[in-house]
């Protein structure tokens, strides 16, 4: 079983920034805005410094690299009160919602099949829109042992996924179908494609990071054997 900390920093090397400072334990993050994990600072640890000081070169490095000051803090954990104390607010408007589950569940439960890693136009399409940037590409490109999985139906890829293993972790991202290829089982089919090849790379579990309002990813997770590890929230400052 995997602690809290040790798994987020193993989702943080599946997920890298173009810019990542360590500030202690905690990793200063940016990627252009391209999600929110990637542009946050991770808060698991001791930053080394008081938090208020920590919380300041947070912002400061935000500054530097243009993108808004965020903590990505996990519920419950020791450093949420003090950076409460210190100002901060969750960000209650935060694109992808303000609060994540991280799911893990036993890869060998719904394997099936081997999943092929091709990098396809119509995967980078699907998972991250029709101009790709650069930090998309690094991002989604790096961090580990990198899979682009994907479905086709005459020459056009309908179902994309991206995994990425990182010791025994399968840390399984971007999963997308085209909404004219829904409720087919097309996400089903891939995470089981995803979980085979995550076998044969040496890992044994996956983790996914889903927003709590996502209920249909849940609960297809869920089906998959996957349940709720912890939750993570995005914290502002109050005062910008």
């Amino acid at each position: 079983m995997h602690t809290v900390d040790h798994l987020e920093s193993l989702c943080a090397r599946a997920w890298p920034a173009l810019a990542e400072v360590p500030l202690g334990n905690w990793l200063m993050r940016a990627a252009e805005g391209f999600t929110g994990r990637a542009n946050s600072t991770l808060t698991c640890g001791d930053p080394g410094i008081p938090i208020p000081d920590a919380l300041i070169a947070v912002e400061r490095f935000a500054r530097e690299h243009g993108i808004k000051p965020t903590a990505h803090v996990v519920n419950g954990s020791l450093a949420e009160p003090a950076i409460e104390a210190a100002g901060w607010r969750v960000d209650l408007d935060h694109p992808g919602g303000s609060e994540s589950l991280v799911m893990t569940g036993p890869l060998e439960k719904f394997a099936q099949g081997v999943a092929e890693s091709r990098d396809l136009p119509g995967w980078w399409e699907l998972t991250a829109g029709s101009e790709t940037t650069a930090a998309q590409r690094h991002v989604l490109g790096s961090g580990g042992n990198v899979c682009f999985a994907s479905i086709e139906d005459n020459g056009t890829v309908i179902a994309a996924v991206r995994g990425a293993v990182v010791e025994d972790l399968l840390h399984v991202a971007r999963l997308a179908v085209r909404p004219s290829h829904r409720r087919q089982g097309l996400a089903r089919r891939l995470m089981g494609e995803l979980a085979g090849w995550g076998l044969e790379q040496g890992a044994t579990t996956c983790v996914l990071q889903v927003a709590e309002h996502n209920e249909p990813a849940i609960r297809l997770y869920e089906d998959l054997g996957c349940t709720e590890h912890h939750r993570y929230r995005y914290w502002i400052p109050a005062v910008s």
